[in-house]
């Protein structure tokens, strides 16, 4: 008598951190409704929107607490997600984050005299974001393609000292627009000659190269640009680029002001993500790059230059961030200053890996870190309780909580970092 044993594969448990981080936001939740009191005004519009929406209050209290009971029962739903092991949905993430961030700005306006500005809020929270996507998509090219970029922070920094030395120069900002990318290339040739040419460790490579910018641009800055009330005008004027608004869709309530109204800075960003986004996963440049980090053996086997493709890609990388280091100086019109990039390339790496390795990803996580970014300085204007430490604090509390939290659901192309051949 033949017995057949049936086996049923059995599905791994999925991790416990969305659980635990939904809990984590209900709980912090309570307690901040539980010190609201009297109301919060918002404001969503502006008087030139198609529709004025004026602004509104809302009672404190009472909102904090039905957002809490909202937290409650979508943390609910989440461990009973766990426990049927299916996978908690995107527009969960969402929600929940919304909620809570609505409650935090609830309580940090409540009985107070001042208006939360929510279109301000956003538009400042793009614009910040605007080097970490151009660091992320510079990074999410090199690494795709098998290249390690550390050196983002010095692309940026060197971005932003050429732009606005040429910009000052030449007295037009569209010059300097142009000098910024030629800055982060030249810091990629060097990653190139070193990190891929002589093999020597590429993260080893990025670190040194951030230490070196930042050493030369300081050195500059201190004996040539900062001099005398000459040489600044001269060198470091801090010319600016002008903002654009387009024409009908500006004035569109809310999302006009944040997306329409920007320099052609962020308006190219639409245009990189976009493309990239395409060209990453629906060409044959994208597959070969994709190949050349994944397999570069296979991807060589079938005739593509795997070293070129990888130096190519490099260079772009530093062109994109080298763009991005331009907004510090002429996307702002600022003038340069030591170390203007402050740690940004450090959060776009972070931002490439939560987006995992993906443009939009790396978009909607760069959005997150500029919130953060904003958030604190909104707060410092409206005079929250919350002491001014802390708030200097969010965008590096928020990197590390949301790397903690979700880095372990994305894989790094297989082959990054590995010379070849």
């Amino acid at each position: 008598m033949s017995t057949t044993a049936t086996t049923q594969s059995v599905q791994p448990a999925l991790p416990v951190k969305v659980v635990v981080s939904y809990a984590l936001a209900t709980v912090l939740s309570a307690l901040l409704a539980f010190y609201c009191h009297s109301s919060t005004r918002f404001a969503l519009g502006r008087s030139s929107d198609f529709v004025a929406i004026p602004d509104f209050s809302v009672p404190a209290r009472p909102f904090a607490i039905v957002a809490t009971l909202i937290l409650a029962a979508l943390t609910a739903v989440a461990f009973m997600q766990r426990q049927r092991r299916v996978s908690t949905p995107l527009w969960m993430h969402a929600i929940v984050g919304v909620l809570f961030i609505l409650v935090f700005l609830t309580w940090a306006g409540a009985g107070r005299d001042t208006v939360i500005p929510i279109v301000t809020l956003l538009a400042g929270a793009l614009t910040l974001s605007v080097p970490l996507i151009f660091g992320a998509m510079a990074g999410t090219v090199g690494e795709r393609s098998g290249t390690i970029n550390i050196a983002i922070e010095g692309q940026l920094l060197f971005g932003a000292f050429l732009g606005a030395v040429v910009a000052s120069l030449a007295r037009n900002a569209w010059v300097g627009l142009i000098a910024a990318p030629i800055a982060g290339m030249l810091v990629s040739l060097l990653l190139v000659l070193f990190g891929l040419k002589y093999r020597v460790d590429q993260i080893i490579v990025g670190v040194v190269l951030n230490v070196l910018v930042l050493g030369l641009t300081s050195f500059f800055y201190s004996t040539v640009l900062n001099v005398s009330a000459e040489s600044r005008e001269a060198f470091n004027s801090g010319v600016s680029l002008p903002v654009i608004s387009i024409p009908i869709l500006s004035r569109i309530p809310l999302i006009g002001p944040v997306l329409f109204q920007q320099t052609i800075l962020v308006y190219t960003m639409y245009v990189v993500v976009g493309v990239l986004q395409f060209m990453l996963f629906h060409s044959r440049w994208g597959l070969r790059m994709r190949a050349c980090g994944e397999h570069p053996q296979a991807a060589d086997t079938v005739g593509i230059n795997v070293m070129r493709t990888r130096i190519n890609n490099a260079i772009l990388g530093g062109a994109l961030a080298g763009l991005g280091g331009a907004f510090f100086t002429i996307g702002h019109g600022l003038a340069f200053a030591k170390d203007m990039a402050s740690g940004n390339g450090y959060i776009a790496l972070a931002a490439m890996i939560l987006g995992g390795w993906t443009p939009i990803g790396g978009v909607a996580a760069a959005l997150l870190f500029g919130f953060a970014m904003n958030l604190g300085y909104t707060l410092s204007i409206i005079g929250s309780p919350m002491p001014s430490q802390i708030m200097l604090m969010i965008p590096y509390v928020v990197t590390i909580l949301a790397i903690a939290g979700f880095v372990g659901r994305v894989r790094a192309p297989a082959a990054e970092g590995v010379p070849y051949p």
